[in-house]
Parts: C-alpha cells; structure tokens; sequence
C-alpha cells in the first residue's frame, strides 16, 4: 500500500513539472511575439498622440459649443417648465397620467381639478405672481390708506421711509389717520420740491443736503435747457436722498433760568459719561438722527455728561435743535444737548460732570418734551448708547 503511494506521489510530481514546462514553451512560442508586436504598435500610437497632443483640442470644443447651442434651441422649449397649473400638480407627488380642467374665476384666480387614474383630487387654487419692477416711478403717487396700514408698512409697500411720507404730507396726523384717508407718495425716498422764483438746481440740493449731481441724475428730472439745468417756476424736482430742512416751530419768549449753576473753575474731563436726563429712548441713533432723545413728559434737568466749558447756550436760526447747550471736553470732544426749555449756564464757564445745564423741553423742531443728545469727535458722531454703557 505504501509503494502505491509512493508510486502516485512521484507520478503527480512528474505531471505537474510536465505542465509548467508545456506552459513556459507555449507563452514563449506563442505569446510573446504577440505581445512584443502588441507593444511595439502602442508605441508607434502613443508617440503618435503624444507629437500631436492639442491640435484638435480646439476644434472639439468648438463643435461641442455648437452642438450645445443646437439643442438648446431645438429641444430648450420643450424642457423648461413654466407653467404654473402643472407645477401646482406636480407638486401633489402624483403621476405623469392625468388631466387638468381649467377654469377661470372673476379674481383672476385659476381653479382645477386634477384625475389621476380615475382618482379626483381636491380642488387646486393657483394665484398668479405680479412683477413688481425696480424702476422708480416719475410722478407722485395717490394711495388711500387701508385698514390696518401704518406709515412704516406704507414706506416698506412703495421703497421709501416715513420721513419721506411725513415731507410730503404734511397736513396729515399719523394718529388720526384713517382707512381712506388719501396718502401722497413720493417716487422715491427723498422729498419733492416746486420750484420757486431765484431758485437753482444748486440751492435746491443744498437746502435738501444732497448733491446737484444726484437731483439731475434723477431720471425723470426735466429742465428748460438741458445744458445749464435751468428750471421754471412751479415745476417739481424729485431730490432723491434729500432731507427736508429743520424748522422753528416754538420760540420761547425767556430761555435763562432765574438760578445759574456756578463756574465750576478749572476742569478736566474725565472720559467716564453718565446719563444727561432721566427718561425713556424714544429714537435711537440712526443715518439721518446723529444722536438719541431721551423723552420724559414731565420734563426735569439736563446735567452735563462729563465736565468741559460751555461754548454754546443759545438758539440757532434753522438748526432744528431750539435752545441747546454745547460743551466742549477737550481732545476734540463736544457733547450737544437740545431743545431744553431754559438754560442754567452761559457761554465761557466751565461745569462739572453733573452739573445742570438747564430744563427739558421742546423747542426746536420738536414734537414733545425731550432731550437731543449727541456725542461729537474729530472723527465723526458717536453713538451715545455705546459710550453710555
């Protein structure tokens, strides 16, 4: 039995070296002149390619951009949906099969019913979008207020501020406004002047603080003689970005108080600010409002911010501020208090951090008792609400 084994051991042996030989001679016989005549034609190919690399890479991109352009034209249409009934039903989740029955409403509303294997859905309601273009309107626009407008909702439906609302209405109390009551709105947020005799497009833009440059870019602007922007009397000129003027609208028969708050003699600033009155912020710092009020009905006393010397306590023709009290700190520093009632101080003393300025009020272009306060740098207005923390 052993012998057997032996004998089928040697013979398997035998056998397997006969076919690695037979396998060795047949990939040299056979395989590999095929394989070298393979080689050597990708070589020839390669080379080929490669001395040529790019000559046709431009020409390729050119025929793609045209065939692009073909279909684009030819199957474009077909491809881009726009309408709004089948977006409506496709955005059920439902299938490619159904139909749509159209009807048209008195509103303008498009109304359907969509079937879908014999399965009617409920009945969809599609309302059509309005373009509403960004081109500013020449002329002033008409608007009866409607239930629950206000002039911030009004300013925000046209693009412009409430200021510009207030400007061109004048004679209309917000608080008293009402539903049909007949709103004038200007094209854009600015105001709308007519012109009057002597008046120039350059004493126009600077009563209103804007540059002559921006009244006569304003598209619909229209002069007598285009070259010299000349005007006529009683013509309109939208001012985009123009603010109306401050107003006096109370001046005050006695603005010095019976007791003055001493000289406070040599003084310094102290850089640390504490608040000039007792109230509520009824306006904060913003763009066009360079400073913050401080209202308070019952009135009471302004106190200096930080001690300084008082270099205004008058009333300014024009200025909008009434009776106000400028304090100058040092450093280029200057803090303004407006439209007080009366003054505690005169100009050339010093005073005190604390000290009192004078009483609230409102003169000036003021519709309540309050305080105006700014905060004033070489380097521009400074937000009192961030120095006051």
């Amino acid at each position: 039995m052993s012998s057997l084994k032996t004998f089928i051991s040697q013979w398997g042996g035998d056998f397997l070296r006969y076919l690695r030989v037979l396998l060795t001679y047949f990939v040299r016989v056979y395989l590999q002149p095929k394989f070298a005549v393979f080689e050597a034609a990708k070589t020839v190919v390669v080379g080929k390619m490669y001395s040529q690399r790019g000559k046709y890479s431009q020409i390729i991109i050119n025929y793609s951009i045209v065939a692009v352009m073909v279909l684009s034209v030819t199957l474009g249409p077909s491809l881009v949906v726009n309408d709004s009934q089948t977006q409506a039903v496709f955005s059920l989740g439902l299938g490619s099969k159904f139909a749509f029955a159209q009807e048209s409403s008195g509103s303008g509303v498009v109304e359907g019913t969509t079937q879908v294997l014999g399965l009617t859905t409920e009945t969809v309601e599609i309302d059509p979008l309005t373009q509403v273009s960004d081109k500013p309107r020449a002329d002033i626009f008409e608007y009866a207020v409607e239930d629950g407008d206000t002039l911030d909702s009004i300013g925000k439906k046209f693009g412009v501020t409430v200021d510009s609302i207030k400007w061109q209405n004048s004679s209309v109390n917000e608080k008293k406004m009402k539903t049909g009551t007949i709103l004038k709105i200007p094209p854009v947020t600015g105001v709308v002047h007519i012109v009057k005799s002597g008046e120039t497009i350059y004493s126009i833009a600077k009563k209103y603080g804007v540059s002559a440059q921006s009244v006569v870019d304003f598209p619909f602007n229209e002069f007598t003689n285009d070259e010299t922007f000349s005007l006529a009397i009683g013509q309109q000129i939208v001012v985009p970005d123009g603010e109306m003027p401050d107003e006096i609208f109370f001046i005050p028969r006695s603005n010095l108080a019976s007791s003055l708050t001493p000289n406070a003699g040599a003084v310094s600033a102290t850089g640390s600010w504490i608040w000039p009155a007792a109230g509520s912020i009824s306006q904060g710092f913003k763009s066009w409002h360079k400073g913050i009020d401080i209202a308070n009905r019952s009135g009471g006393p302004i106190l200096a911010a930080d001690s300084g010397k008082v270099i205004v306590a008058s009333w300014l023709d024009n200025t909008g501020y009434g009776n106000r009290v400028m304090i100058d700190h040092g450093n280029g520093v200057k803090t303004l208090y407006g439209h007080m009632s009366s003054f505690s101080v005169v100009v050339g003393q010093t005073v005190k951090r604390g000290d009192k300025l004078g009483m609230m009020g409102s003169t000036g272009r003021s519709t309540g008792i309050h305080l105006h306060f700014e905060i004033r740098t070489g380097g521009g207005m400074v937000n009192p609400l961030v120095a006051l923390k």
